[in-house]
């Protein structure tokens, strides 16, 4: 029963979502008040039909309920609890229910607690956020049931894929979709205020938490992504230019734009058709991400679909959505008037070049990753790789870095180019010593672009706490303490990505237990190779003391593992994680004489990518709850005064 409950709620949650879009109609178009306070019960009761549909597949797994298909081809009993829970969308059907739950429950926070916009504004708002989710209600309930049964039950289940077995299944895919679908509010705000007229800095403030709070989630969910695929794949890499890691990439680059657009439409009333093309556009990346791991045109370890019928829903969806706003946008632009004018040297031209820049990144990596799909659709099969997106994007990368330097030592509106000059001279003097110093240490053993990310990070981060000089810590704004930290952490992620192209040692070996292994100063002791058990798996493992420097041997364990549901092998790289930087050891197969294969790599400061990524996600929560508590604070003594 708990299955037809859970099916019995989605089709309960589509009807409302159809009832919700036609009262939004109705009252767009009659301007009955009737109808616009009926839209937000009906909106808040959707959402948690929704919730209550994923609830009952979470059971349904946790219980391993083998007569429901999807956790009969995804789930085993024997799976430990961790991998049961996280199962629920550790596959297509499941994720896509979590997608449309999150939809559903963000539509019912606007409802509740959206008070800024104007109630026509707010009322559109709903009915696209309605519209976006009747097409992924129909796409589940017509395409992908995650409730279908099989009659007679599965004795056990398949099991979920051995690489997804891992605890960043529980935080890294909510993370992301938490920012996908926070990306669908913006869009939604977006279609709202065009159908409205209301493109204006109201429209920012109220659409800037969802589009801030969406591009911290997206933020944390790459950042451990990365870390994920780093130690599990044992391939020795943060980053391979999956075209499912790209799908990821590109509504964070967009969304950022979008973030940095609103705010200055929020703060100064400026580039606001700028700003709703930004949120058209992030949501498009968001649902070309969708279609690209569910279309079945993509082989990756990050896809979960292989049905083609399944992608050209999708496909329809995009096309629809994507279509339909862009279309509206172009009948609408013209009742979009001009924001506040600003000079050439001001920080909002700097934000504008740092938008186009974002921009072209976003479109070099978008035409990487589609053009393998078109031209394999006309019979001729190209390979892009990171040689294309690394000297492609990687030197637009860098002068978006240096624009982020530097935009935050101009004032708003106007300023003068020799007082920009005087305040940059700080950050350009670390500059131009990093350079020399680089140049006469490693010049000819480094590539060109780590060269200068290592410049340029170093830069970036004295130019990063540009806004705190002059200010008492304690009296500076949250939100500004958010940029700052964000920015720092862009530094300290483009100084680990530039350290580690530039300096990691890589190993690989045939050795005995008993033998000892010497590399980038280490000192690896191979003891022995003994058979380990764990929940579901089995395993070789290499037991090694390593030490550097004369410093105490410390033990690490890297292990060969066996999967009986379904048959798989898989690496677990050993870490050892010190202040410099990441031994990384992958054990390998047995080679000949009882000798075996080992992949040894030291990666000064490789840890800082993950660190600045964290760092980046940290400063746009402090920012976030910056604004909304100045907001609040403005609000209450609005009531104050009022009141006196």
């Amino acid at each position: 029963m708990i299955a037809e409950f859970g099916l019995a709620a989605l089709w309960l949650a589509a009807a409302l979502a159809l009832l919700q879009l036609g009262l939004a109609i109705g009252g767009l178009k009659g301007g009955r008040p009737e109808l616009q306070a009926a839209i937000r019960p009906v909106a808040v009761v959707q959402g948690a039909l929704t919730a209550m549909a994923f609830i009952a597949l979470i059971t349904l797994f946790m219980r391993s309920d083998m007569s429901v298909l999807l956790v009969a081809t995804n789930s085993h009993s024997m799976k430990p609890w961790l991998y049961k829970f996280a199962g629920t969308w550790g596959n297509h059907e499941g994720s896509m229910l979590l997608w449309v739950t999150v939809m559903g429950v963000a539509g019912a926070a606007v409802a509740l607690f959206e008070r800024a916009l104007r109630r026509d504004t707010h009322m559109a708002t709903l009915g696209a956020q309605a519209a976006i989710s009747l097409g992924f209600y129909a796409f589940l309930l017509f395409s992908s049931n995650p409730f279908a049964r099989i009659d007679p039950p599965a004795p056990d289940g398949q099991g979920l894929n051995p690489l997804l077995q891992d605890p960043g299944l529980a935080f890294h895919p909510p993370t992301l979709y938490f920012g996908y679908v926070g990306l669908s509010v913006a869009f939604s705000f977006a279609v709202g205020a065009l159908l409205t007229r209301q493109v204006d800095a109201a429209f920012a403030r109220a659409m800037r938490p969802w589009v801030l709070g969406a591009w911290v989630l997206l933020t944390l969910g790459i950042t451990a992504g990365s870390y994920w695929a780093y130690y599990e794949l044992g391939w020795g890499g943060w980053w391979f230019w999956d075209p499912v890691e790209n799908a990821s990439l590109m509504p964070w680059l967009a969304a950022t734009a979008l973030l940095h657009s609103a705010t200055v439409l929020a703060t100064r009333d400026a580039l606001r058709a700028w700003t709703v093309m930004l949120a058209v556009v992030a949501f498009s990346m968001s649902m070309v991400g969708t279609f690209l791991v569910r279309s079945g045109i993509l082989t990756s370890v990050h896809a979960f679909a292989v049905d083609p019928e399944r992608g050209s829903f999708i496909l329809a969806l995009l096309g629809i959505y994507i279509g339909g706003a862009l279309a509206l946008f172009g009948w609408r632009v013209g009742t979009v008037r001009e924001g506040a004018p600003f000079e050439l040297v001001s920080r909002e031209t700097m934000l504008v070049i740092n938008n186009l820049l974002l921009s072209v990144i976003l479109g070099l990596v978008l035409i990487g990753t589609l053009y393998p799909l078109m031209t394999e659709a006309f019979g001729h099969k190209v390979s892009v790789g990171p040689p294309y997106f690394d000297r492609i994007a990687g030197p637009i990368a860098l002068a978006l870095m240096i624009a982020m330097a530097v935009g935050p030592m101009i004032r708003w509106r106007r300023d003068n180019a020799s007082a920009v000059a005087r305040r940059s001279m700080a950050p350009a003097l670390v500059g131009l010593s990093v350079l020399a110093v680089v140049a006469v240490t490693s010049w000819g053993r480094i590539g060109i672009l780590p060269f200068l990310g290592l410049v340029i990070a170093l830069t970036v981060a004295v130019a990063s706490i540009a806004p705190l000089w002059g200010r008492k810590p304690l009296r500076t704004p949250l939100f500004t303490w958010g940029m700052v930290i964000a920015h720092l952490g862009c530094a300290v992620s483009l100084g680990g990505m530039a350290a580690d192209s530039a300096f990691t040692v890589e190993k690989l070996v045939a050795a005995r237990p008993g033998e000892t292994i010497e590399t980038a100063g280490w000192r690896l002791r191979f003891d022995k190779i003994l058979p380990v058990a764990g929940d579901n798996w089995t395993a070789l493992q290499a037991d090694m003391r390593v030490s550097r420097g004369g410093g105490a041997p410390v033990a690490i364990h890297p292990q060969s593992r066996f999967f009986t549901s379904p048959p798989t092998t898989t690496t677990e790289a050993a870490l050892l994680t010190r202040w410099d930087g990441q031994l990384y050891v992958v054990l390998g197969q047995e080679a000949d004489a009882g000798r075996w294969q080992m992949r040894i790599w030291w990666k000064p400061f490789v840890t800082c990518i993950w660190l600045g990524g964290t760092m980046i996600a940290l400063g746009g929560l402090l920012a976030l709850i910056g604004r909304e508590r100045r907001g609040w604070t403005l609000k209450w003594r609005a009531r104050r005064a009022t009141a006196a």
